[in-house]
């Protein structure tokens, strides 16, 4: 059975300045996520399940639909704010539905094979796929997941700082814990995070969480119980999200098994800001300079 890839396209784009999910990056029109989706059929996915949004799925479903029609079977599922919450009511001023593991529990009736997760503003690099395809084929199981580790040098922004996942890795390649860093930025040949009023300094080889994770469908059920869980205690916070690194943190704090981290060698960007924009269609253009990818994804 071949693996799905479940891709989160819902986010509002608040910092970037607009639906970037649609924007294109490559010469001929193609979008961030055209390039996933395409590592992803070459590395053998068989199916693509987009979260999205009901205010933009018509358009959505335009742009992607014709292109990829015969090359991957498709699936669309709506995000909303109620969806999955037992009768739970959020505070007055919510805005948005409740985080990337409320939008991972949005695609349980739609995916019953192992897969991946991946943010749609993100370019992940062919590599990265291989391995994930691999792992979804062949390792993991109910109590075995993984998430792919990216080199913290390769993960950042020239416009700003950003915020990654820091990874604490055993000696047997598995998830320990995952730290959210906030304020992570450059300077001279060293990286640095910002932690109550401090400049910390970090690896350039650190291994960071890109959201890139590898599942077994039987994780729904244990993310379904930690979402009530997590609404029992967060429902009345207009602020609270419910991301899937909470969902890893359960998984191995609760004994359920282990997450490898599969440490690739792809140069990650992606638009954090919309000064991101150009240098990430250059990138893209050296790609396609060096035979990695076509001119045209689709023909």
């Amino acid at each position: 059975m071949k693996p799905t890839l479940l891709i989160l396209a819902a986010g509002m784009g608040s910092r970037y300045g607009g639906i970037k999910q649609m924007d294109a990056f490559g010469p001929s029109g193609e979008t961030i996520i055209d390039y996933s989706i395409y590592d992803a059929i070459r590395s053998g996915f068989g199916k693509v399940v987009f979260i999205i949004r009901k205010d933009f799925a018509e358009e959505f479903k335009n742009l992607f639909e014709l292109k990829l029609k015969g090359k991957i079977e498709t699936e669309y599922v709506m995000q909303e704010m109620d969806s999955y919450t037992e009768g739970f009511h959020s505070v007055q001023g919510r805005t948005k539905p409740w985080g990337t593991a409320h939008a991972v529990l949005c695609a349980k009736e739609v995916i019953h094979e192992p897969f991946a997760v991946i943010n749609a503003d993100d370019f992940y690099g062919r590599d990265a796929f291989e391995k994930a395809a691999s792992f979804l084929t062949s390792e993991v199981t109910p109590k075995k997941y993984s998430i792919i580790g990216y080199e913290l040098s390769k993960t950042l922004s020239a416009n700003g700082t950003v915020s990654r996942g820091v990874c604490d890795v055993d000696a047997n390649g598995n998830l320990e814990s995952i730290a959210e860093r906030i304020k992570i930025f450059p300077e001279g040949d060293k990286i640095f995070y910002e932690e109550n009023a401090m400049r910390v300094p970090l690896p350039h080889d650190t291994p960071v969480s890109m959201n890139f994770w590898c599942f077994d469908p039987n994780v729904f059920a244990f993310i379904q119980k930690l979402f009530i869980n997590f609404l029992q205690e967060n429902v009345q916070n207009p602020k609270a999200e419910f991301f899937i690194p909470i969902i890893g943190d359960k998984f191995i704090s609760e004994d359920k098994g282990e997450i490898r981290v599969i440490p690739t060698s792809a140069q990650w960007f992606g638009v954090t800001y919309k000064e991101d924009a150009p240098g990430v269609k250059e990138s893209i253009n050296q790609l396609i300079t060096a035979g990695e990818y076509p001119s045209k994804l689709y023909e």
